[in-house]
């Protein structure tokens, strides 16, 4: 399974059979097979009829939509969801539970610091140079972790505040690992405004767009979190999965930076933001897919449980049902 990345304008998609036929300035370009189809990402200007859509979504391929200045906005077709409610009912139980939250948030806490910790480290065994630097990040990190592990649950606010103070350590020792050209301090977005936090942004919508396919698929609701708590049009659940996985996207960019797979001049000024351009475009998007596919199959299988889980802590918690006899 596989996903296909359109960024050329003019671009018309039909389907033909059971394939997806891609046309551009008129000409047949190439076909995919549907049944090798996981998702379809659109970067530019795409032409195809709304039944192409539903008969994607039948077909379970999700479709993610940029558009707007600088892809600044987002529209997603999702396939088709599991169909058992039991699911969603443990779900919301779950999500009124204060215990359950708290465990699953430092789970996820634990885990996006021990990741964050394995890339400092990683880096100052390939940077020497940088040595000083990444080990006052993996201090801060080592201290982070140490204050989740006292046997009895932090708050959820305790947790942000410890995540929080965590990440100013790590990007304060991040930062080091990029070339002055690139202008990366720390992390910014809405408008990313270096080409390091162009990649990053866009690293973790696409990880985000995973996770919430993920949830879909998985028959939860990515709105409903535990960690990410509700808010107005956010994927909490979607989320807090992601959580532990950001540093991989962390990992991944870097190394772009590093190979000079991606450079400076892949990228543009535009008023107070920053933008990829159409090669660094093709860049990202390559190599994107070698490094999601292991990490897709990973939000499935952690969905997946965490559904039955819930599914069975629903059952765990109805009531008996009554003697409808007379």
């Amino acid at each position: 399974m596989t996903t296909l990345y359109l960024d050329r304008r003019d671009t018309r998609l039909k389907l033909e059979g059971r394939a997806l036929a891609i046309y551009a300035d008129a000409e047949r370009r190439g076909t995919v097979p549907l049944h090798l189809l996981d998702a379809v990402v659109m970067r530019s200007a795409v032409t195809l009829e709304s039944s192409l859509l539903a008969q994607l979504a039948e077909a379970g391929i999700g479709v993610l939509i940029f558009g707007g200045r600088n892809a600044s906005k987002l529209a997603v077709v999702h396939g088709r969801s599991h169909n058992d409610g039991a699911r969603r009912i443990g779900q919301l139980r779950c999500a009124d539970d204060p215990v359950w939250c708290r465990r699953w948030a430092r789970v996820l806490v634990r885990g996006k610091l021990r990741r964050q910790q394995r890339l400092l480290a990683q880096a100052a065994a390939d940077r020497p140079d940088l040595r000083q630097a990444l080990s006052k990040g993996q201090q801060a990190l080592a201290q982070a972790r140490q204050r989740t592990t006292q046997p009895q649950p932090c708050s959820l606010e305790t947790l942000r505040g410890i995540e929080g103070a965590a990440a100013v350590g790590y990007f304060r020792a991040y930062t080091a690992l990029f070339a002055p050209e690139l202008d990366f301090t720390g992390r910014n977005r809405r408008p990313p405004r270096d080409p390091v936090n162009v990649a990053l942004s866009l690293g973790y919508t696409l990880l985000h767009y995973e996770a919430v396919r993920a949830c879909y698929g998985a028959g939860l609701d990515p709105i409903i979190g535990y960690y990410h708590q509700l808010d107005f049009g956010r994927e909490s659940l979607a989320s807090d999965l992601i959580e532990p996985l950001r540093p991989l996207v962390d990992h991944w960019v870097w190394t772009l930076f590093r190979t000079r797979r991606l450079r400076a001049d892949h990228f543009a000024r535009d008023d107070d933001a920053c933008r990829l351009g159409k090669a660094g475009r093709q860049v990202f998007y390559a190599t994107w897919e070698g490094f999601i596919r292991p990490h897709r199959r990973l939000l499935r299988r952690v969905a997946r449980k965490l559904a039955v889980g819930l599914a069975n802590a629903a059952a765990a918690a109805a009531p008996a049902q009554e003697d409808s006899r007379p």
